[in-house]
């Protein structure tokens, strides 16, 4: 991972940066993070860390998350277990789809460098 210098910073929904793909198995959520451009990927490697989504899904109490790079794909994958109420035909709940998950994890904010967030498509800056 490329260094990042300090500068002023910006909350972006990560949603601005990637979009993301789910699955899901029995009680585990697979949901991946892939950037739009290959230049954004080293902000996404360093705020969507296991323990951020882990406190960001924090009401759905994962019972870990695990994290693995893609560096040729400019993308994560993110497990985490636990967190889909027992499975899809166990669960009272009906919307603890992976899908679902997906667009709550796409909501997280993630700092930028006001000059980076400035020149993602439609920022309003």
């Amino acid at each position: 991972m490329s260094a990042i210098p300090a500068t002023s910073t910006e909350l972006v929904p990560l949603y601005r940066l990637a979009h993301s793909r789910a699955g899901d198995k029995g009680d585990i959520s697979c949901l991946s993070v892939i950037a739009y451009r290959p230049d954004l990927f080293a902000w996404i490697e360093r705020t969507v860390t296991p323990e951020r989504v882990a406190a960001w899904f924090g009401d759905r109490q994962p019972g870990s998350v695990r994290r693995y790079v893609l560096p040729r794909l400019h993308a994560l994958n993110l497990v985490l277990d636990d967190v889909l109420d027992g499975g899809v035909n166990g669960a009272l709940n009906l919307d603890t789809h992976g899908k679902t998950l997906s667009f709550h994890l796409l909501a997280m904010p993630v700092p930028l460098p006001a000059d980076v967030a400035a020149g993602l498509p439609g920022f309003p800056g």
